[in-house]
């Protein structure tokens, strides 16, 4: 990680930071590179904690998920882990991945996901998880989970439909198969492909031009986005004329129109 980054803190896996280039972009990693980001059971216990934390501070408007080590991104849960547990052991876990998942799904911030590596199982889940995915040429994706007599249960089967589609979610799903950086591009499950090793500067620098936007509107737009996706058209114009108004009376929408007449940098010190 380079050193113009500052570290908060680090628990069972999971680091968060803020950007030193701008303040209000937080940096949730992944930081368990000795075993490929794989998910245990306190890695997840941490990851719903520090995505509750960073959804609470007003201050921060846009957040990127990315990952230590040089070959992973994430490769789903700790099977070690897992093959160690009786039945009531993995169903005592479950609800502390479903939280870990819906603590990145659930932000109401932009997130954007830095994938290089592998990201398979809930891994890809956790990319699906975010509002975009930045994946550079090193990035392989894929949901195994019926290789190995399981189901994607992070959101998988739902999350890549509404993605790439119900057709090549189920490619996707009922084989198990990879997809490389180039193909998750072309079917539309990343969104943005790069060079090797440019995930996270990408994704720190979209982050960056989302945080400059009034963070009011922002959390607005995507709120509207995420309820609105999956409703008829008029359904969903209703969710976004709420989420107009939601701005329309705000401070933000007063500074933005004030400094756009005056041609300064709007002062967005409203609380999103």
């Amino acid at each position: 990680m380079g050193s113009t980054r500052s570290k908060v803190h680090f628990v069972d896996g999971v680091t968060l930071k803020r950007d030193k280039q701008n303040e209000h972009v937080a940096e949730i990693v992944l930081d368990r590179p000795e075993a490929l980001n794989a998910l245990s059971t306190a890695m997840a216990r941490r990851l719903a904690a520090v995505c509750a934390e960073v959804a609470a501070d007003g201050s921060v408007r846009a957040v990127v998920l990315s990952a230590s080590g040089d070959k992973a991104f994430c490769v789903g849960a700790d099977l070690k882990e897992r093959n160690a547990m009786t039945d009531d052991e993995i169903l005592a876990q479950r609800p502390v991945f479903r939280a870990a998942f819906g603590g990145v799904l659930n932000l109401p911030q932009p997130v954007i996901a830095a994938v290089h590596g592998y990201a398979l199982g809930g891994g890809c889940e956790f990319a699906l998880s975010c509002d975009m995915i930045v994946a550079d040429e090193t990035a392989v994706f894929g949901l195994p989970e019926v290789t190995v007599g399981l189901v994607p249960g992070g959101g998988g089967t739902q999350l890549a439909m509404r993605k790439i589609g119900s057709g090549r979610a189920a490619d996707l799903v009922l084989t198990g198969r990879r997809l490389t950086a180039d193909e998750a591009a072309g079917l539309g499950l990343a969104d943005r492909r790069v060079a090797k090793g440019e995930a996270r500067t990408e994704a720190l620098s979209i982050a960056s031009r989302i945080a400059k936007n009034s963070p009011i509107a922002v959390r607005a737009a995507k709120r509207a986005m995420r309820i609105g996706g999956d409703l008829p058209l008029e359904a969903g114009l209703d969710v976004e004329e709420n989420a107009w108004r939601t701005v329309a009376f705000s401070p933000d929408r007063r500074e933005g129109i004030a400094a756009f007449a005056e041609k300064r940098t709007p002062d967005w010190s409203a609380p999103a």
